[in-house]
């Protein structure tokens, strides 16, 4: 697949690995007029549904059914299928020998599908992102949750909608992620005297690293602590501040308006390339959210005198603990989501601010009465 595309700064995506299996492409001008056109129609389609939702088992029928009558190879996981409403249903007993199935962490798909269609809510959008840490298809997300700030498309026009979108020429926006590696010390277990299985921290040369790509979030908090969290917060290298409160988050401008704007941050467009760092609960009247350009490196460190351990959990997921020569370091991403628009990125956005998070509504002041109108 060749690719023609301009970015600039962080949003900047490679073409993936056996790029030739690939069948979209992006025609890219600026970030107000991103296009998803196919060099061939698409062959197939991962479905990503909300697990044990009853409310969901009929739209997720009907669409795979509408999928296979395209001649669409649908891929769904495994799990979803095991749901005993399903396969209870006699009915799409024949729909789902159809199906390519596969298992969440142990098989890769990224080379099998050409884009992605989601059933729920913002959730399931988040969910989507785990599955692939390298180049993500096209995501087209239907509003079947209890959120849905991040998914435009009503399913009731479902049919239209998803053939306008095989069709291809479609409005997307590149929604950047956060490059996210853990490095924290090996342990080893030794059994003392009495028999008490011990482990102590391993030497310096002995350390593991974990890496995961975030569209929302990083949070690090003090956990089930009574502590204040304190942990350092280094920027390109150098110390900038200390955290000492409930923690941090730092979020790409899509989580800007998930857990950051419930904590007092500003909402920022996901056409903006940007990372937002804002305290949780800080200790200091002073310390307010800043917004630092999408090309720098962040890394979080515990304090030297933290009176204990933190938390760290990526989009809500894997949380774990950090300790004293643990280190976090985190970069925007080379593998943005690019998620396909109902009308265009901006439309987009501020119908969604004004529908799900009820942005700038209050009751309109009253017009000042003149003479000529009493009279």
């Amino acid at each position: 697949m060749q690719t023609a595309m301009k970015f600039n700064q962080c949003v900047q995506p490679q073409a993936p690995e056996n790029s030739d299996n690939k069948v979209w492409k992006w025609h890219i001008q600026d970030p107000a007029s991103q296009r998803l056109t196919w060099n061939k129609p698409p062959k197939s389609v991962l479905v990503i549904k909300k697990i044990q939702d009853a409310s969901l088992l009929q739209p997720f029928k009907e669409l795979c059914v509408f999928l296979t009558e395209k001649s669409i190879i649908v891929y769904v996981e495994r799990k979803v299928l095991a749901d005993p409403a399903i396969q209870a249903d006699e009915s799409f007993a024949a729909i789902i020998q159809k199906f390519c199935t596969f298992r969440e962490d142990l098989d890769d798909i990224s080379n099998r599908v050409d884009f992605i269609i989601c059933l729920g809510g913002d959730g399931t959008l988040l969910y989507a992102s785990s599955l692939f840490q390298k180049s993500v298809p096209p995501v087209m997300a239907f509003h079947l949750g209890s959120l849905g700030f991040l998914t435009p498309f009503n399913f009731d026009t479902y049919q239209s909608q998803v053939t306008q979108i095989i069709e291809g020429n479609a409005a997307i926006i590149l929604r950047s992620r956060l490059r996210v590696v853990k490095e924290s010390r090996e342990k080893k277990a030794r059994v003392d005297e009495k028999g008490i299985i011990m482990t102590n921290g391993d030497s310096e040369g002995s350390r593991k690293a974990m890496q995961y790509q975030v569209l929302n979030e990083v949070v690090v908090d003090r956990g089930p602590s009574s502590y204040l969290s304190n942990v350092d917060l280094f920027l390109d290298g150098h110390l900038i501040t200390t955290v000492q409160g409930d923690g941090v988050i730092v979020s790409t401008p899509t989580g800007s308006t998930a857990y950051a704007v419930a904590a007092g941050a500003s909402m920022i467009h996901p056409n903006v390339p940007a990372i937002m760092i804002t305290p949780i609960c800080p200790h200091s009247l002073s310390f307010r959210p800043i917004v630092v350009p999408a090309g720098v490196e962040l890394k979080i460190m515990l304090s030297r005198d933290s009176r204990n351990t933190a938390w760290v959990s990526f989009d809500g997921r894997k949380r774990q603990e950090i300790c004293h020569g643990d280190n976090i370091t985190i970069t925007t991403s080379c593998f943005p989501i690019p998620s396909i628009c109902f009308r265009d990125p901006v439309n987009d956005w501020f119908e969604s601010l004004a529908q799900c998070l009820h942005w700038n509504v209050r009751k309109k002041q009253n017009y000042l009465c003149s003479k000529e109108d009493v009279f």
